[in-house]
């Protein structure tokens, strides 16, 4: 083997394994943009944009394409917190518990998110800190809209346009 590649993170030699149509899809995406400097972030966030969350099986297409550890793309899965290792739900809920957010109450409106969505599984509630919009604070994120001075009336109407 020549010098400098590594062997970590390969499946056996032998016949391949079939592919899901999946496992394709993250192929072709690591392939594609391998070249590219810092390729293992930018092909991690391609997969998160078609497929909604990074899967056991992408992570092993991806280090296999990359020459990579399994457990080196797993570091890197795991540490940053805008990869998913599940399926999204259905909706989200991102509220900012940044110093600012903070100071205009977004404890409470993180404590309403949780109390109003924590037993809902097509619901998704969690923090994040700072969108950068601290000047409309509390800021929080319903499905992926920003949004300033959000209330707990806000989240109750989102729950019912979420019902319907």
């Amino acid at each position: 083997m020549p010098r400098g590649q590594r062997e970590r993170g390969r499946a056996p030699q032998g016949a391949p394994a079939p592919r899901s149509p999946r496992a394709e899809s993250v192929r072709r995406i690591a392939t594609e943009r391998a070249p590219e400097r810092g390729s293992l972030l930018e092909i991690l966030h391609a997969v998160m944009a078609e497929h909604g969350w990074v899967a056991d099986e992408d992570v092993l297409q991806v280090a296999d394409v990359l020459n990579l550890s399994v457990a080196e793309v797993h570091g890197v899965v795991s540490f940053y917190h805008d990869f998913r290792r599940t399926p999204p739900p259905a909706h989200e809920v991102a509220v900012c518990r940044a110093e600012a957010c903070q100071a205009v109450g977004a404890a409470a409106l993180y404590a309403a998110a949780q109390q109003r969505f924590g037993k809902r599984v097509d619901v998704g509630v969690r923090e994040i800190f700072c969108f950068g919009n601290c000047a409309l604070g509390p800021t929080a994120s319903l499905d992926g809209v920003l949004r300033g001075r959000v209330t707990e009336a806000d989240l109750a109407h989102a729950e019912q346009e979420w019902s319907r």
